[in-house]
């Protein structure tokens, strides 16, 4: 890919100066495809099964993009990714249509951090990688709040820091979801572009993280607050109807703390999800649910590795409860190639209706479900 750029800008090259200047910078294109077969009973209300190929992720979601950097001098440069996300059974843009939508931003790293400005993660979610080996898995920590993989927001200023096995970071966006019709940030929430005259507050979004990943041993916490704004939404995805959010004064929050622990080819993760949401209800309620997840993945030899992972999520506000296990196998056939099968199972309290698949299947309330899925991970 830096060839090619070098190539076409060497045919419009002005000056010694120019040619110079693209020379030094560095340009990197990559991507991943993640594609399979996927089974789920109880795919709806009445019962039924369904056979697809899911649209939303397998083990990863599908994606591609563009990344460089450019040297300022010192210890100093500027920075760039534009990330796409697509169905590879389709070929059609994720995230609403967008060209850009999993990433969009430009900035300066330097020796102080990095500061960003564009359509970025929160912290929640920059920080779940460090922790969780299963991750965005159609079978994952997702599952039961499918907001975790997909939290990302528009018009967002982000500043990071590493500082060896130690990161800090904050985000601030003043309209988190500038989506186009139809589409949406993330699952469950409508729109909210926000930037509103005499109403900063509607429709913001600020998010903060703080971890430390070392070996054999890590431990992280991170939080994530929205307002509510015009458009917007709020789901708990529990099979309850969502709830009016279109107020600056409500409020959605995230806590997210987690730990890992090493031994050998053996990794231990354990997470925990506090949520508090503050809509506009009759009662004026709040509702919180908490989410506990254990994970371990083992690495039997270096190309096979089996993960597994128990949950359960409680909202009592609501009086809705599920318990969640998953187990998956991934054989690597070269280092960017891997073949991988999932199996989930699902089991409801009497009103809740949570889904075991990432990729969408609401079953009826108090409904079990099994979820299969065989699939095929390609990156470059």
């Amino acid at each position: 890919m830096k060839g090619i750029i070098l190539a076409m800008l060497g045919g419009a090259c002005i000056s010694s100066v120019v040619c110079m200047k693209a020379e030094a910078q560095s340009v990197t294109l990559y991507g991943i495809l993640d594609t399979g077969i996927e089974y789920i009973n109880h795919a709806n209300s009445s019962g039924a099964s369904v056979v697809r190929e899911p649209i939303n992720t397998g083990t990863v979601p599908s994606r591609w993009g563009l990344t460089g950097k450019e040297p300022l001098g010192g210890d100093w440069k500027a920075i760039f990714t534009l990330e796409s996300g697509f169905d590879v059974g389709t070929g059609l843009s994720k995230q609403g249509g967008r060209l850009f939508g999993r990433q969009a931003f430009v900035g300066i790293d330097g020796p102080y951090g990095t500061l960003t400005f564009g359509r970025q993660y929160s912290m929640v979610v920059q920080e779940l990688p460090l922790f969780s080996s299963i991750g965005p898995n159609i079978y994952g920590f997702g599952s039961l709040d499918p907001w975790i993989p997909n939290a990302r927001s528009d018009n967002t200023i982000a500043y990071s820091k590493n500082m060896g096995n130690l990161s800090a970071g904050l985000t601030y966006s003043f309209g988190r979801d500038n989506s186009p019709t139809g589409g949406f940030n993330t699952p469950g929430e409508g729109t909210c572009a926000g930037s509103l005259p005499g109403n900063a507050s509607a429709c913001r979004e600020w998010s903060a993280m703080l971890s430390y990943a070392g070996d054999p041993w890590g431990v992280g916490i991170a939080y994530d607050s929205q307002n509510g704004g015009p458009g917007s939404a709020v789901n708990l995805f529990n099979g309850v109807a969502p709830l009016t959010f279109t107020s600056s004064s409500n409020r959605d929050t995230r806590l997210l703390g987690a730990t890992y622990f090493k031994y050998g080819a053996l990794k231990i993760s354990a997470l925990w999800e506090h949520r508090h949401v503050e809509p506009q209800t009759p009662s004026g309620a709040g509702i919180t649910s908490d989410q506990a997840t254990l994970e371990a993945l083992y690495q039997l030899t270096p190309a096979l590795s089996i993960e597994a992972l128990v949950q359960r999520i409680v909202n009592s506000q609501q009086d809705t409860r599920a318990n969640m296990e998953m187990a998956n196998v991934t054989y690597s056939l070269s280092k960017r190639t891997a073949l991988y099968a999932n199996l989930g199972f699902l089991q409801n309290s009497r009103k809740a209706a949570y889904s075991v698949s990432l990729g969408g299947a609401t079953p009826g309330n108090g409904m079990s479900q099994v979820g299969a899925m065989v699939g095929i991970r390609h990156s470059f």
